[in-house]
């Protein structure tokens, strides 16, 4: 018996979304792209803060809270990315202030997992610094990236 051979049809972005079997593997690749940078950063954040202090620390003033700062910066843009990707993300106040609260929520936690880390210790002053940081770096990156 002679089989007909049917043509496949190729996709690109042009035609258009693709059809309902591959959403999922669509979801994976923005999971993989928006949110696994997410979780990496935070498992590099709790990571480093089991580690006991260093014992020397260079000389510069409040060298800690900046770095504090900028780390919860970068994880504030993290979050406002991932969140960007979500059904509300047309809502951009909602937007900032998910990632404003979870970036801080995460430092909260991490202040609270230093505590009970041998030789390092919870401080609120970290904390806040955390919270600044994740505001500045969602309003910068909001101003510069979306339209």
């Amino acid at each position: 018996m002679l089989q007909r051979i049917r043509r496949v049809k190729h996709y690109s972005e042009r035609d258009g979304p693709l059809p309902a079997g591959n959403i999922e593997l669509t979801s994976f690749k923005k999971f993989i792209y928006y949110w696994l940078p997410v979780i990496i950063y935070c498992l590099l954040i709790f990571i480093q803060s089991s580690y006991p202090s260093p014992e020397s620390i260079p000389a510069l003033p409040y060298i800690d809270k900046i770095l504090h700062f900028i780390a919860y910066a970068i994880l504030g843009v993290l979050f406002f990315r991932a969140f960007r990707t979500q059904r509300f993300k047309e809502s951009i106040n909602m937007v900032i202030v998910l990632s404003i609260l979870s970036a801080s929520l995460y430092g909260l936690s991490d202040e609270v997992h230093q505590y009970f880390v041998p030789s390092r210790n919870a401080d609120i002053m970290d904390f806040f610094a955390d919270v600044a940081g994740s505001i500045c770096g969602v309003y910068i990156f909001k101003l510069l990236a979306v339209k």
